[in-house]
């Protein structure tokens, strides 16, 4: 059975994500111990919460250095939330510069008749990178649960790997990069393709630790 780190940084909904994680066949570590992140078979970074905190919260624990190596190393990594955003150069959310792994700003919605901000509740996925693992049998009218203001504006949009549309704004909602994989929405509350989504992360975590035996 994998084990996967799921980082504790005090900004993350850490029960969800882990009952989603077992659900899966996964054994869920929650830790902020750069050894136990190094010597997971992969992990995930969850995040609820306001961008500027998240990050002081990963530096006061010194969590950025094991963060990009865990991602340097090849081993699956997985953003949920705020989890995905922090990964980019800077929010317009805040002032404090972000973790600049991914390439990128995080932006507001703009403001439109008819939509409310934040984006709150199911929309329907878009897929730009359809043969992902985390979409693995996945309908292509799979509906999520998102609950945001700010979304990831990536400088690559290569890396986007599906979209979702409030009002007239069409942003990105999950990237994929390599080893590296974010969501905008929560998986472990999006029912049961949301909880596909985690059991095909842990598929894939099974075959990367297969594949470097």
């Amino acid at each position: 059975m994998s084990v996967i780190a799921v980082i504790d940084y005090d900004m993350g909904n850490l029960h969800s994500a882990c009952k989603g994680l077992e659900k899966a066949g996964a054994t869920p570590n929650v830790t902020d111990s750069a050894s136990e992140i190094h010597n997971a078979d992969a992990v995930v970074l969850p995040g609820v919460g306001a961008f500027d905190p998240a990050v002081r919260h990963i530096r006061s624990r010194h969590l950025e250095e094991p963060i990009q190596q865990a991602i340097a190393s090849g081993k699956p990594f997985l953003g949920i939330c705020v989890g995905l955003q922090i990964l980019f150069d800077y929010s317009e959310e805040g002032s404090e510069p972000g973790l600049g792994i991914i390439p990128g700003a995080v932006r507001r919605f703009h403001l439109e008749p008819g939509i409310t901000i934040p984006h709150m509740g199911w929309n329907h996925l878009h897929f730009s990178q359809p043969n992902i693992p985390l979409w693995q049998d996945l309908s292509t009218a799979s509906w999520m649960y998102f609950v945001h203001s700010y979304y990831v504006d990536p400088t690559d949009a290569r890396v986007t790997a599906a979209t979702v549309t409030h009002g007239s704004q069409t942003v990105t909602a999950a990237i994929a990069r390599d080893n590296l994989i974010g969501v905008q929405f929560h998986p472990e509350k999006s029912d049961q393709a949301g909880l596909q989504i985690l059991a095909n992360f842990v598929q894939h975590v099974g075959s990367n630790v297969h594949a470097c035996v």
